[in-house]
């Protein structure tokens, strides 16, 4: 028998899979070389990526993002998307604005896919 936690990872590691290819279809400078078995390893390192180097540079980042009222999360958000690419031979990211752009369009989709799928679990009112 499965976990459903580990179900919820699954479904956000191929969920995520399916965005990366999206993004990559869409922007002609974020190429991604290999099949779907190559966008879920992709997956795996921008989701380790995220978890570890995101809250350290959201943390660090935090006056800029005051002070640009958010937008500073598009140059975080293309730097994951870059170092990503850096750990990865089946992902290229042609330019620092391919990135920005790249990052935003997966931060979007992935807000969109948390709208649609229960990819987190529902929390449970206390009687």
């Amino acid at each position: 028998m499965t976990s459903p936690v580990l179900l919820r990872l699954l479904l956000r590691i191929v969920v995520l899979a399916v965005i990366i290819g999206i993004v990559a279809a869409i922007l002609p400078g974020i190429d991604v070389h290999g099949g779907f078995g190559s966008l879920i390893w992709i997956a795996i390192i921008f989701a380790v990526v995220n978890a570890i180097l995101g809250p350290i540079f959201r943390l660090l980042g935090l006056p800029f993002i005051i002070l640009t009222l958010g937008l500073f999360l598009l140059v975080i958000d293309a730097a994951l998307l870059a170092i990503t690419a850096g750990l990865s031979s089946h992902l290229d990211v042609d330019n620092f604005w391919w990135a920005v752009l790249g990052g935003f369009l997966i931060a979007v989709f992935s807000a969109i896919a948390e709208l649609l799928l229960p990819l987190r679990p529902k929390r449970q009112v206390a009687a």
